[in-house]
Formats: structure tokens, sequence, C-alpha cells
């Protein structure tokens, strides 16, 4: 947003309208005679009960980024709404996406989703001289571009493929596999829980995710009791979820109809339970939310087709109220009652 203010006219109670930490831009235009200034970013409140995050807007949705949209006309890219692109425009923006991720000179990342590559030489730029990133990216027409304008970077890979059908240990196939990396992604809203899963699910899976999500999908992930879903067990499972920063739609071009959010994952360095125990967990923990209106008691006997008065029993053991409804638990409960299912004997 911006305001233009004749040489006869003052900005000062305009300015003093603007809410604190609001950070102005000031520029003159000489045949015009006119000061021009705009948002260079806005601190906005957060609801009570959330996390104490920014709200960013773009310098300028015009100039963050010239020639983005000439860009993909000369591509000849549309971006695809069945793809979920839409591009980062904001150079500073990109630059604290980076910061989040941790980098050092030597990591290994994989970025998902690169598309023309703004992010992509932030981060080859973080890990240089001796680190790597892998991009893999989709658009057949983008992965040409990246590989003709970036692809002669330093330790820099560009992967043409589905993401979901690459699994971490394929694309990390030439390092040595107690190689730790990050994954940075600007990820598609409606393949983000799968994109998530598939990371956290291998066996090689990283050491921090940094991805750009919806903001509303960010809250389901770090929420506590009495708001936890599926999601947020499955992420908090397996690392500490925080939302870094929330990102007003200007921050993109095309402007999606969301707010979207950074949240960074620290995966945990072992899991809470050994490998062969994820699936059946992760089906206790569906069954429980598989009929959220109910108790946990009542969704976990159709669920799990077992007796009301066992499941009674395991609840009790477990330390839970079988009243409770699955959004009260916690990843804590959630292992408590595996635990107790396990020394049952059920399944």
């Amino acid at each position: 947003m911006s305001r233009a203010v004749g040489q006869s006219g003052s900005a000062q109670e305009w300015r003093r309208s603007l809410q604190p930490g609001t950070v102005l831009r000031r520029t003159y235009c000489p045949t015009a005679r006119l000061i021009r200034y705009s948002y260079a970013q806005r601190l906005l409140p957060v609801t009570a009960g959330q996390r104490e995050t920014r709200l960013v807007e773009p310098m300028d949705e015009t100039t963050a980024a010239p020639g983005t949209r000439a860009l993909l006309r000369d591509l000849a890219v549309r971006p695809s709404k069945g793809k979920g692109q839409n591009f980062l425009s904001d150079p500073a923006i990109v630059a604290r996406i980076a910061a989040a991720a941790g980098l050092a000179p030597g990591d290994t990342v994989v970025e998902v989703g690169p598309g023309l590559g703004v992010l992509t030489k932030e981060l080859v730029a973080r890990v240089a001289p001796t680190g790597r990133v892998i991009a893999v990216e989709l658009d057949r027409r983008l992965t040409a571009y990246l590989r003709a304008e970036i692809g002669q970077l330093p330790g820099l890979t560009i992967v043409e493929a589905n993401v979901l059908r690459c699994p971490p240990e394929t694309l990390l196939a030439d390092l040595p596999t107690d190689t730790p990396y990050t994954v940075v992604a600007n990820l598609p809203y409606s393949i983000t829980s799968a994109v998530l899963r598939h990371f956290l699910d291998s066996p090689r899976r990283p050491a921090r995710l940094v991805v750009m999500v919806q903001r509303e999908v960010a809250e389901r992930i770090v929420a506590q009791p009495p708001a936890m879903s599926l999601l947020a067990v499955a992420l908090q499972f397996y690392g500490v979820p925080t939302i870094v920063m929330r990102l007003a739609p200007g921050a993109f071009i095309p402007r999606p109809k969301v707010e979207s959010a950074v949240l960074r994952v620290d995966v945990l360095p072992t899991p809470p339970l050994p490998e062969a125990d994820h699936a059946p967990f992760f089906a206790l923990v569906a069954a429980g939310f598989g009929q959220r209106r109910k108790t946990v008691r009542n969704s976990l006997t159709a669920g799990l087709g077992l007796p009301k008065e066992a499941i009674g029993d395991m609840l009790a053991a477990a330390g839970i109220a079988p009243e409770r409804r699955a959004e009260t638990l916690t990843v804590a409960d959630w292992l408590a009652l595996y635990a107790r299912l396990h020394a049952d004997g059920a399944s």
C-alpha cells in the first residue's frame, strides 16, 4: 500500500495513524513533485493464545521483484492453481526464510519447488563453498530455466521430478547415509501434509524442515490441547514445530486468497518409538480421531473393534479419563495409550 503526498501537504498525520512497528519507504518523484510513502513491513497483533509472529508484507507489490511477471510470460508459465504455483517476490522475505533454516557452509539442503530460483540462490550462497542444494522441481519449463540460469552454481543439483515419488534416500543417494540435511520448501497447499509425512516417515528423515504453508495449517500443526488434530500429533511425534512468521498474500505472484506462514520443524534425533511401531501407533491415533464428536473411548471402540470395557481399562491404565475427546490428548498421552495397547497384546 502507498500514499502520495504533494509539496503543499503533509504526511505527518497519516504516518501517526499507522500501527506501531510499521516501516516506511520514502521516495521522491521529481516530475510529479510528489513524495511517495509505501509500507516496507507491517507488524500486526496476533489473537490471544497464538504465538507471537509477524505478518510481513512486501516492500511494494509492483516493485518488490521487478520483471517476475514478465519472466513468467517469457517462459510461457501461467501459474497453476493445481500445482499451487505462487512465486515469492520479495528478496527480503526470501532472506528471512533462508535464515530460519539455520544453514552454515557445508550443509546439505533439499529444496522442494524452487520455482524461479530466488530462494535457491540464497540457499546456495549460505551453504557455499562446500555445501549441497538439491532442488526438486515438477514443472518442466521452470526446470529448463533453472538449469540455464543457475545450473552452473557450485553445489547445486536440479532434479525434475515429483518429490512425492522420490524417496529422500534416492535424492541423497550420492551422500553418506549419516549426512544430516534440511528441507526448505514453498509447498503447494494441497500437498502440504503429504510432503511433510513423505520426509518425516522416511528412515532418512531430515534434521529440520522450513516450509511455507497455509497459515491455518501451520496453526493446526503447532496447536496444543484442546485443539489437537491428527496432523498436529503426526508432526509433534517427530519434532518441535514453530511458526517463524506469517506472510500476507501480497508477498506472492499471483496473490493467494489466504495468508501463509513459514513453519520450522526441528526434528528429534530419535523418534519416541522404534520404526516398526510407527504405523500401528498412527493407526491408533487415526482411530481416536475417527469420530471427533465422540469421546475417545467410543472412537477407539469403533475404530479398533475392541470391547468398550477393554478400551476403558487401557485408558484408565494410561491415566486418561474415558470421557475426554481426542483433541485434548497430547502426544505423550497417545504414547502412553499405545504402550498399554501393546502391553495387552491387542492389535
